[in-house]
This record gives C-alpha cells, structure tokens and sequence, in this order.
C-alpha cells in the first residue's frame, strides 16, 4: 500500500513537472508565434528566450525520467529548484527590459534585432540590409491589455518560478512524509 501511494505521488509531481515544461514552451511559442506574425523581437526579446530554451528541456527531461521512476526525489526538487531559480533571472531580464521600454533606464547600446530579415531580390541584398532597421529595444512591439510583451513574460515568469519552487516544496514534504 505505501508502495502504491508513493507511486502515486511520483506520477504526479512527474505531471507538474511536465506542465511547467509545457506551460515554459507555450510561453517561448506564444513569443515565436508573434514573430511569425511580424512583431520583429529585439536583442533584449531574444535575450529573455535564453532561460526558457534552458528550462524547457530540464523541466520535460526530468518529468519525462521521474514518470519511469529513475530519479530520485531529492534530484527532482533540485531540479525544480533550479528551473525556479532559472526564472527568477527570466523575472529580472524581463523586467529590465520593461524598465527600458518604460524610459526607466537606458537599454543596451548594442540593442537590434536577431537577423529577422528577408528579401526577393539577391541583386539588391545589401541595398536592403542598409535600409533595414532592426527594432530599438526602448520601443515595444505592441501593448496587449498595458503591458508588452516583456511586461507580459514578467507575469509569466513570476508565474512559474513560484509554480517551480511550489512543486519543489511539494516534494520535499512528500518526501519527509513518506518515511
């Protein structure tokens, strides 16, 4: 019977982890989705993917391994609580980057886009590259409901670093109850 309830706690601190990976790659998607649509990120929208693309396959790799039972519970608080940590610095990337926006600040004097370019015509490639101007990191894409969407990935950001450290928690006190 204690057998079975700690299997049932591993399957579902396994599907937290999976959600949070998930909920992290709904985010970054939702930022890609944008882009296709023609908001051009800047360097700064770029540099706020970074912790996401480090999150992502932490948080699915260690749901996916704890669901067969290969990681112990102490490895998956450490890495919940890392993944915590890793948004946390999402949370203040995010939040410099709506400060510049704001006028706060000075953003980065490096600021530009990421190579979003296209062009029809080869002969005129660098007539084009000369009259491109990639987006300033002090002026935001768009507003959606007051905020950016360096404002929005704030609120995303709070959100699952508190979901992580949560799940981290909810981990440790399985742990110290199952003895």
């Amino acid at each position: 019977m204690i057998a079975d309830l700690q299997n049932v706690a591993r399957e579902k601190t396994a599907s937290v982890t999976l959600a949070l990976g998930t909920a992290a790659l709904a985010v970054v998607g939702s930022a890609w989705a944008f882009q296709f649509a023609g908001y051009l990120p800047c360097q700064l929208c770029l540099w706020q993917r970074i912790p996401y693309y480090v999150a992502i396959p932490l948080l699915l790799g260690a749901g996916l391994i704890a669901f067969g039972g290969s990681l112990s519970k102490r490895a998956l608080r450490a890495i919940l609580l890392v993944a915590g940590l890793i948004f946390v610095g999402s949370t203040l990337l995010a939040m410099y980057h709506s400060g510049v926006e704001w006028g706060f600040w000075p953003g980065p004097t490096s600021c530009g886009a990421g190579g979003n370019f296209s062009t029809t015509d080869a002969n005129d490639l660098l007539g084009a590259l000369s009259t491109t101007r990639p987006p300033s990191c002090n002026e935001a894409a768009g507003r959606f409901f007051g905020l950016s969407f360096a404002g929005w990935n704030v609120v995303a950001s709070i959100g699952l670093s508190a979901a992580c450290f949560l799940a981290a928690t909810s981990v440790s006190n399985k742990s110290s109850n199952a003895k």
